[in-house]
């Protein structure tokens, strides 16, 4: 496990002296047998004291900078709202479920355990569920509803934007299909792994939630279909809709939103 130059980002992105530390990590995954990069944004005082961890998940297409590229901010949100953020690499078209058909891709395992395990044993953090939250966009909303719903033990709050909550209305998009088989044969691969069926092992009070999405999203009607679903099980949830696309300029602004409805669930 090594870290990589990261002064190029810093750089770039980080002259504000309030801005938390950046740093691009190399993470070994045993389970897919290579390392991974994430960027990891710690404040200025994450040495001293536990801080809680937010885990970013990147969308379709997008790496471990995706984030930090198109939010910027986050860096001095770190340091304002003393918290650890953590971008990891979801691979091009992971969907952050280890797939039933291509034994390579593991990324549920490797999010939710491998990572997990080495941000807290190389970062001063409060490791359990309590100090631990996850979300995304597009692909990422869908991993980190995913990610959180099944393993509840180790994340305590949960977010999606602009999320791809359910993926059975578009089989022949961003390489699902590579990942589960197609919808005839391998019909059963969907149902268990779009985020909307996982729903139903839910209970109140089990995850704080916040999911958003643009009113001119491609992905709005399956978000107010998740919507609905989890009033229909009278499971809590913070629920947005605000003008907006399926975009940079909707994610740049929707996730100052999400790391202070975490701030408020870590408290």
């Amino acid at each position: 496990m090594k870290k990589i130059n990261s002064l190029l980002l810093c750089i770039l992105f980080f002259a504000s002296a309030n801005a938390g530390k950046v740093d691009t990590v190399a993470v070994y995954s045993k389970s897919m047998q290579k390392d991974i990069k994430c960027v990891v944004i710690t404040p200025d005082n994450a040495k001293k004291k536990h801080l809680p961890v937010v885990y970013l998940l990147h969308g379709y297409s997008g790496n471990y900078a995706q984030w930090i590229k198109l939010a910027p901010q986050i860096a001095s949100s770190a340091d304002e709202l003393q918290m650890i953020l953590v971008c990891p690499d979801g691979g091009f078209s992971s969907w952050y479920f280890d797939s039933p058909v291509d034994s390579s891709f593991r990324y549920e395992t490797f999010v939710s355990g491998e990572l997990v395990s080495y941000i807290d044993s190389h970062y001063k953090t409060i490791p359990d569920r309590s100090g631990r939250a996850i979300t995304g966009v597009s692909m990422g909303g869908h991993g980190g509803l995913y990610l959180a719903i099944k393993h509840k033990d180790i994340y305590g709050a949960a977010g999606s934007t602009s999320g791809g909550v359910d993926i059975r209305p578009f089989p022949d998009n961003w390489a699902i299909k590579k990942l589960l088989g197609d919808t005839i044969c391998c019909k059963e691969n969907w149902e268990k792994n779009t985020v909307i069926n996982l729903v139903q092992n839910l209970k109140n009070k089990d995850l704080d939630l916040i999911i958003d999405c643009g009113l001119n999203d491609f992905f709005l009607p399956v978000n107010r279909a998740f919507h609905q679903k989890l009033q229909d099980l009278k499971i809590d949830h913070d629920y947005i809709e605000r003008p907006g696309a399926h975009n940079r300029a909707y994610w740049k602004n929707s996730i100052d939103y999400q790391l202070l409805f975490f701030k408020h669930y870590f408290k």
